[in-house]
């Protein structure tokens, strides 16, 4: 099993050490689509899935989720997360056993979702239908320093409960595109937000798996380049066997179209002090 580049302990002490003000944020990689986000000594974790619901639920299934990398953190240990998202109802963007805990652990915590999924949400957490942050396509709201505006998300089909954000951070902008295909008009519609770093799937589409695709290595880049982004981080991969794909196909065609990019390990962190030396597309 693959071992983040960092986990538990080590991984916290990472996140505390590099908790400053000084106008730069940072992220780490937290497997699948997770990531954390850390901007004016405040959390915003998007789309975090940490435990392994997934493994047991499949276990016994002719679809089994066989885990290939470690967990990077019990997510009660997080006790200093602000806000917390998910872009759709899908368990790894939506785990019941990661934000169970992370409300204990956090009891101020706010939620942006998607509004068509407050009913959803409130049933798996049993919580209250108005816990829930709902935003619909073109839809903004700003929750402590973070600004938050929805914007589509083609998973398999456009629907209201799929959603991307474009999460601000001051002058920073980052895209948090959550499960997508490729659709018309989605460059089109990205570009005017000027984007620094840009959050894509890499796992793209294979009808034998039975779930539904997101974009392939190569459309990621292809993606982030045709949308302006500054620098493109891929994600939605090396999580579980049946559903996974190898970043070397991203990786070259990231290079051949001149667009920037990081690939992470898992538990690994990028900060804006990159871009420092890149141009805007």
């Amino acid at each position: 099993m693959i071992r983040p580049a960092l986990q538990d302990g080590a991984f916290l002490e990472d996140v505390s050490g590099a908790n400053r003000d000084d106008g730069h944020f940072r992220l780490w990689w937290l497997g699948q689509s997770g990531f954390l986000v850390q901007w004016k000594r405040r959390h915003l974790l998007l789309d975090p899935y940490l435990s392994d619901s997934l493994t047991r639920k499949y276990a016994a299934t002719d679809k089994p989720h066989v885990r290939m990398t470690e967990r990077v953190v019990d997510p009660a240990r997080l006790d200093f997360i602000d806000v917390v998202t998910s872009s759709h109802n899908h368990t790894d963007h939506l785990d019941g056993e990661t934000l169970g805990p992370l409300l204990k652990a956090n009891p101020r915590l706010v939620m942006v979702a998607p509004d068509a999924n407050r009913d959803f949400i409130a049933d798996r957490l049993s919580i209250g239908r108005s816990f829930p942050v709902g935003l619909r396509d073109g839809e903004s709201t700003t929750i402590g320093s973070f600004r938050f505006t929805a914007v589509p998300a083609k998973h398999e089909e456009l629907s209201p409960e799929c959603l991307g954000y474009v999460i601000e951070c001051g002058s920073w902008r980052i895209y948090h595109s959550g499960d997508t295909l490729l659709y018309e008009g989605m460059a089109d519609r990205l570009r005017p937000f000027a984007v620094d770093i840009a959050l894509l799937p890499i796992n793209g589409r294979a009808p034998e798996r039975r779930v539904a695709g997101n974009l392939s290595g190569s459309e990621a880049a292809e993606l982030a380049k045709a949308m302006g982004a500054r620098m493109v981080i891929p994600c939605h991969y090396e999580m579980f066997e049946f559903n996974t794909a190898d970043p070397a196909e991203f990786i070259r065609t990231a290079e051949s179209i001149g667009q920037p990019y990081r690939v992470l390990r898992c538990g690994g962190r990028w900060e804006s002090t990159a871009l420092r030396e890149v141009a805007r597309q």
